[in-house]
């Protein structure tokens, strides 16, 4: 069984490549549940939305890890983003990991347009 560092850190690095499906698949319950910014999401549907709606407002964005906190089950991120129009400063996700998969997520950022 993978640990939780093991699961975030593949998430991330497949997060960065791009590779969303194979991310879903290796790293997420079909239960998942999301608690955002914009709402509730659910599911591997719920999170394709979500990744969906970030492409389209955050296009071409280069990601940065801040701070990657670990205890049991439970993950934390601090991150950046930054794009030719845009910027995130206060990205913050927290995650449940349970037998190997990721089952619940908090995603927390505000875009800021840069003049």
């Amino acid at each position: 069984m993978r640990t939780t560092e093991e699961v975030l850190k593949d998430h991330l690095e497949l997060s960065k490549k791009g590779s969303i499906e194979e991310d879903l698949h290796r790293n997420f319950s079909k239960n998942l549940i999301l608690l955002t910014t914009h709402g509730i999401y659910k599911g591997h549907e719920g999170l394709r939305e979500l990744n969906k709606m970030l492409i389209k407002d955050f296009p071409e964005a280069d990601f940065n890890y801040i701070n990657f906190l670990f205890e049991d089950e439970i993950a934390f991120l601090e991150w950046t983003a930054n794009s030719d129009n845009s910027q995130i400063d206060d990205g913050a996700d927290s995650y449940i990991v349970r037998e190997g998969l990721i089952i619940a997520q908090t995603i927390h950022y505000t875009i800021r347009r840069k003049n």
